[in-house]
Formats: C-alpha cells, sequence, structure tokens
C-alpha cells in the first residue's frame, strides 16, 4: 500500500521531491507547494463548507481544466452570496437591482466576511492540519481580513516569488455560478512508485465565466494603467493559454456569462479609468474589450511577467512577452469580434 507524502519524514519528502524534479524538471519549491494546494482544497471541499464553495481562478484552470502551464499557488475561492447574505439577497441570482443596494449588500459582506473565515473556515482547516499531523499555521491577513495564510515549513526553496505559504483568498458577492464539480489531483501524482499524494473534488467555476472575469480584469488595468501589485501578469498569461485551449471559442461566444460578469462587476466592482470616467463593463463585453496595455503600463506588465518567469513558474518553455502581447491582441480582437457577430445574429 502507498504511503502519504505528508506522514513521511521531512528527509523522505525532500527525496521524493527532488526524484520527481529530476523527472519532470519542475522545481522542488513549486512540486512542493502543489501538494499543500491540493490537500487545502481536500480539507475544505470534503467539510460540510464545500457545497457553498466554488474554487476559481489561475489554480482552477491548472488543476481542474489543465489549460495552462504554469504554477499557480494561490486559491481563489467564493464562498455564495445568498449563504452569507442570504437574509438581504434572498434566493435569486445574487445580483442587485440598484447601484445603493449592492453598495449595501457590500457593506454586510465585509463586516461578515472575516467573522465567517474565523468561525468556519479556520477550525475546519485547523482540524484537518491535526488530523494529519501537520504543522501548518494559519493567519488571517488582507486589508478587508479576507484572506487566509496557511504557511508551512518549506523544504525546497526558490528565487522568493513564491512563498512557503498557501494563500486562501474568499469573496462572497457572487453565487460562484455556473460551476461543476472536478477532481484534482497533484503534480506529483503517479510519478513516484509506493508514494500517494493529496486529492480533492472540488466544486469549480466554469472556463466561460473564468475567461471573462479575467479579460474584464485586464481591460480595467488597460484604462487604469496601473498594477495593483506583484504577480498580476499571471492574468495575461492564462488568457493566452486559454486562446489555445478547446474552451476558447464557446467562452467567447458565452454572451450570457459575458454579460453577467459586466453586470456584477459593474454593480460590485465599479471602477474608473486614469482619466477618472467610470470604466464601461457592459461596452468591453460588447465588442470594446481591451487586453493589450502601452507605454509604461506596458513596461510594467512587462517586468512583472519576466520575475514571475524568472521563479521557474512556467512548465517548459515560458512564451516570450513579446509573443505573448501578440497573442492577447489576437484574442482582442477575436473576442470583440464574437460578441458583435453573436449581438448582430440576435437582433
Amino acid at each position: 500500500m502507498a504511503e502519504s507524502f505528508f506522514s513521511l519524514g521531512r528527509q523522505d519528502q525532500g527525496e521524493a521531491l527532488e526524484a520527481v524534479r529530476a523527472l519532470t524538471g519542475r522545481p522542488a519549491h513549486l512540486l512542493e507547494k502543489d501538494a499543500w494546494v491540493v490537500w487545502t482544497l481536500g480539507a475544505l471541499f470534503e467539510s460540510e463548507l464545500g457545497a457553498a464553495l466554488t474554487f476559481k481562478g489561475g489554480t482552477s484552470l491548472s488543476k481542474a481544466f489543465k489549460v495552462i502551464d504554469r504554477f499557480s499557488e494561490d486559491i481563489d475561492l467564493t464562498y455564495d452570496i445568498r449563504h452569507l447574505a442570504g437574509d438581504l439577497v434572498g434566493h435569486g441570482d445574487g445580483l442587485p437591482s440598484t447601484r445603493s443596494q449592492a453598495n449595501k449588500w457590500t457593506s454586510a459582506i465585509r463586516n461578515r466576511l472575516p467573522g465567517w473565515i474565523e468561525s468556519s473556515v479556520r477550525p475546519v482547516l485547523e482540524s484537518a492540519l491535526a488530523k494529519d499531523s501537520l504543522p501548518g499555521r494559519l493567519e488571517l491577513v488582507g486589508e478587508g481580513q479576507d484572506k487566509l495564510l496557511l504557511h508551512y515549513p518549506a523544504i525546497g526553496q526558490g528565487t522568493g516569488y513564491v512563498a512557503p505559504a498557501v494563500v486562501l483568498e474568499f469573496g462572497a458577492r457572487a453565487t460562484g455560478e455556473p460551476h461543476q464539480t472536478i477532481p484534482i489531483t497533484c503534480d506529483m501524482d503517479g510519478h513516484l512508485h509506493g508514494v500517494s499524494f493529496p486529492t480533492a473534488r472540488a466544486q469549480v467555476m466554469g472556463v466561460e465565466r473564468t475567461f471573462w472575469e479575467k479579460a474584464t480584469a485586464a481591460h480595467v488595468y488597460c484604462k487604469q494603467g496601473q498594477l495593483r501589485g506583484e504577480r498580476y501578469a499571471r492574468h495575461w498569461y492564462d488568457l493566452a493559454a486559454l486562446s489555445n485551449s478547446r474552451f476558447f471559442a464557446f467562452a467567447i461566444q458565452d454572451r450570457e456569462v459575458a454579460t453577467a460578469v459586466a453586470r456584477h462587476k459593474s454593480f460590485f466592482f465599479a471602477e474608473k479609468d486614469h482619466a477618472g470616467a467610470p470604466i464601461d463593463y457592459a461596452g468591453a463585453v460588447a465588442g470594446k474589450l481591451r487586453i493589450v496595455p502601452a507605454g509604461k503600463s506596458l513596461a510594467a506588465l512587462a517586468a512583472d511577467y519576466a520575475a514571475m518567469v524568472e521563479d521557474q513558474v512556467m512548465i517548459g518553455d515560458a512564451l516570450g512577452f513579446e509573443a505573448l502581447m501578440h497573442a492577447c491582441a489576437r484574442i482582442e480582437t477575436l473576442a470583440n469580434q464574437a460578441s458583435q457577430t453573436t449581438q448582430g445574429g440576435l437582433a
């Protein structure tokens, strides 16, 4: 019977990581973090919380859909707004009818989310750590106290770009739909005889919604011209990878999801461009999407992308930045053409 990776001693874990590194070329510190990511997903979705959680973002593209060839380290999760604020939202589609109503919901969620993380999520993970005799440490962080860090004693070391902590970032201003349940495995799975690795079955956001979430995030950056912290270049890489997948044609033609994302962001994530004008999400998903920045914002994105490449986050040869921007220009054109064609067909 195979022995669990996390039940091995630290020296044996290190040898296992090195053996898989030699077989796959993947850096040991990323293989190790991947095991912690999958373990965390398993602990969450095996609990009673799992039914109201949706796993989303770049890590879901990597782990659930195998769309992106990069290590995605953070776990983005949506806790169904109808569970956290059911007294305000009811049981509909989770979208407000007015901006003032959205503001009221947002205020309530910001007040309630940290308490829910502390009272519901932390105990689940603490119990799972104790059950598996793992030395992780939990810390609630973030300006809105909406992130839970699971620190672990790392064996492998990188450049520092990828920290030895699993970041669970929670949001609760959406339903998480559309979603489906998908099995998740570690990147080390199947490479070592006699050693088993964590697994999970997670409720995962549909690729089409993830595409429009990332595309509109890139659109906002292009309109504002400033990065929101480090490691933001991953969105462009993910969009380029999605454009080469079997999901792309369906995603850019899914008007229902595109419109839902635009409505949701217009209410909950209203932004202004560099000149102070409101960003038009509805226009972005209806033929006016812009995801290729220019000038200083292009240079800032290039620097962030270079840092990501330096830490060997990519699997295999990394796409050059110029090629990445060419790919994104193609996405921009095709998505805008698809939206106009679809609208014309519906007219």
